[in-house]
């Protein structure tokens, strides 16, 4: 895959998450956005611009971070948790710009997702309305091995012991590119 072009790429905004995001506390919230920024800081340096993919529709976005000190790599030293949480974040920053919906719920185990999306507001008193969402991350690879595992997602979700519709998120980390695409029967 090329490298995106773009003259004004949209900034992700990874800052205050947790007012807008109900299911992020602010540690949370600031857990994601550590792990992302050592995610990020493996390969590139901040600002990097990188591939958006929504259902195959590609635009570019700008992902700016602070550069981890030496504490930080220490606490996000487990490269696998490190980069669960730092796909968390990005890929729900991405799918709060692209469509406008924000994490209303942690999802429990066997449901097929991570987290429950819905527009701001939603999911207070009951998840109707409301999308599931599965996210994986790869601190290596490349654009077929996002694909790929986007692939996986988006079978795991379809899988899910739930109703409601659901949609799969992946960044890859090394590759600049974070891949999005709603579950279609069938998969």
């Amino acid at each position: 895959m090329s490298e995106p072009q773009a003259r004004n790429p949209s900034r992700i905004d990874f800052e205050s998450m947790h007012a807008r995001h109900r299911a992020f506390t602010e540690a949370i919230a600031g857990g994601y956005r550590e792990a992302a920024s050592v995610c990020l800081s493996r390969h590139h340096s901040s600002p990097v611009s990188i591939s958006v993919s929504d259902n195959g529709s590609t635009s570019v976005a700008e992902l700016c971070w602070i550069a981890p000190d030496p504490r930080t790599l220490a606490a996000w030293a487990n490269s696998i948790d490190t980069t669960e949480a730092g796909a968390y974040g990005c890929v729900i920053a991405v799918i709060e710009q692209l469509r406008g919906l924000f994490a209303v719920r942690r999802a429990d185990t066997g449901t097929g997702a991570d987290y429950y999306l819905g527009p701001n507001g939603s999911g207070e008193d009951d998840l109707e309305g409301c999308l599931r969402l599965e996210v994986s991350g790869l601190d290596g690879g490349n654009s077929d091995a996002v694909a790929s595992r986007l692939r996986a997602k988006l079978r795991q979700a379809e899988r899910g012991n739930s109703n409601l519709p659901a949609l799969a998120g992946v960044i890859g980390f090394s590759a600049k590119l974070l891949m999005v695409s709603d579950v279609t029967e069938g998969i």
